[in-house]
């Protein structure tokens, strides 16, 4: 491809979001009209808070906007009836129709801080597949569309090879989710004159489908862009950590631990992570890849601050930030950390320190967390726990009636007296 002339192409050219595009100087040329184009990500209703595993396309979306464009926020209350199967060796379970709509409505929120929603020509929207899937007659679904689509060719695709390569088993059901997204893609061109789709790399096979969809049915020239599935520098799937997903919503993770999910970068992923989650300039972000030692760890602060205040606005981010050096700089204790609240009648009697830490989110289980003080990797108010079954009561507790216990360096949390 030539060197691109709009605007968001050149953006996410030179921050490192595309991994693939259909037809990347036919897509150019469009969006360097003047008139602003739409496009669309979809998002299914799994859990209800996305993951920093979304940010990326999230900030595709963002990115979309601020160039002139307007975003579509495709919420798949409708496919997640189904289950996607990209990307997965076994089947998802079937989730409820009520927790469905939970989920949605746990995750439509995190939309609203990256996003500007309204009436504008460029102003984002947000609809849900389920207005038109769940109306669907089945025959004349499969006689009007089933027949674009080749059998031999949706058996090539690599999430559909990953499972049957395993000798995994592939229902019928989900078979039908690629059919589902491209007929997506054709509605919503149809209703909002959407001309692209963009996603992960693991959705590649879909999205050409319904790009094709739309030139067998409607002549309608689409557009398809992949963006790379994104890795730390040692090979781990981005946005997991030992404890599990770093969710988006405060309730989930807290704006503390969420910052320090970003404190935590490698030095190698530094450069990198400002690219494709933050809006520091690029000239910036060159200066901050020469960094080393010490200048490197300032560095990802400001990776801290910038990320947290996208998701949870710059007044979580600097409460973070100073409850982080009050924490690890400074040894105090501070009620910036995340909280529990335990009966000070129940701590009067004490509470097995191994039961504690677990109760308090520092381990997954009791038996993670008695590995952990016979590791030597617990604390209580900044002292070592020797004994697993030592008791914790309320004569641990501060003037305060704070209690601060902690899991290696980094994590901290407070149990307060209710």
């Amino acid at each position: 491809m030539s060197e691109p002339k709009s605007a968001f192409l050149q953006t996410v050219t030179d921050r490192g979001f595309i991994h693939q595009c259909t037809d990347t100087d036919e897509l150019d040329a469009l969006l360097n009209e003047g008139a602003p184009q739409t496009c669309y990500i979809g998002f299914d209703c799994t859990a209800d808070s996305l993951h920093v595993g979304s940010l990326l396309p999230i900030m595709l979306l963002r990115w979309y906007q601020k160039c002139g464009h307007k975003p579509i926020v495709l919420m798949g209350g409708g496919t997640t009836k189904v289950g996607d199967p990209s990307g997965k060796d076994e089947s998802r379970q079937l989730i409820s129709v009520e927790q469905i709509a939970e989920n949605k409505a746990g995750i439509q929120g995190i939309f609203e801080k990256f996003l500007t929603f309204g009436d504008g020509p460029t102003d984002a929207v947000m609809v849900d597949n389920a207005d038109w899937l769940d109306d669907l007659s089945y025959i004349p679904f499969l006689r009007d569309y089933g027949r674009h689509f080749s059998v031999n060719r949706m058996l090539s695709f690599e999430s559909v090879k990953l499972r049957l390569g395993r000798e995994q088993p592939l229902s019928f059901l989900e078979f039908n989710y690629m059919i589902l997204q491209a007929y997506d893609f054709l509605e919503l061109y149809r209703r909002h004159r959407c001309v692209l789709q963009m996603g992960g790399s693991d959705q590649w096979g879909n999205i050409v489908n319904g790009v094709e969809l739309g030139r067998r049915v409607d002549g309608a020239q689409l557009f398809g862009l992949t963006s790379p599935l994104i890795t730390t520098a040692s090979g781990a799937k981005m946005g997991k950590t030992a404890d599990g997903a770093v969710w988006l919503n405060a309730d989930r993770v807290s704006p503390y631990d969420y910052w320090q999910f970003w404190r935590n970068t490698a030095d190698a992923d530094v450069g990198r992570f400002f690219r494709l989650f933050t809006e520091l300039p690029l000239d910036q972000i060159a200066q901050i890849e020469s960094l080393e030692g010490a200048e490197i760890n300032e560095a990802k602060k400001e990776l801290a601050n910038a990320a947290t205040s996208l998701c949870h606005g710059a007044d979580a981010a600097a409460e973070a930030e100073r409850t982080a050096a009050e924490t690890f700089e400074q040894g105090q204790s501070s009620t910036g950390l995340p909280t529990v609240e335990i009966s000070a009648t129940e701590l009067e009697e004490g509470i097995a320190a191994f039961v504690l830490f677990a109760r308090a989110g520092l381990a997954g289980s009791n038996g993670e967390a008695r590995r952990l003080i016979r590791g030597g990797g617990a604390r209580l108010n900044d002292r070592k726990i020797g004994d697993e079954n030592e008791a914790v009561s309320t004569a641990d507790a501060d003037f305060d009636g704070v209690i601060k216990l902690s899991a290696g360096k980094k994590r901290h949390v407070i149990v307060r007296l209710g």
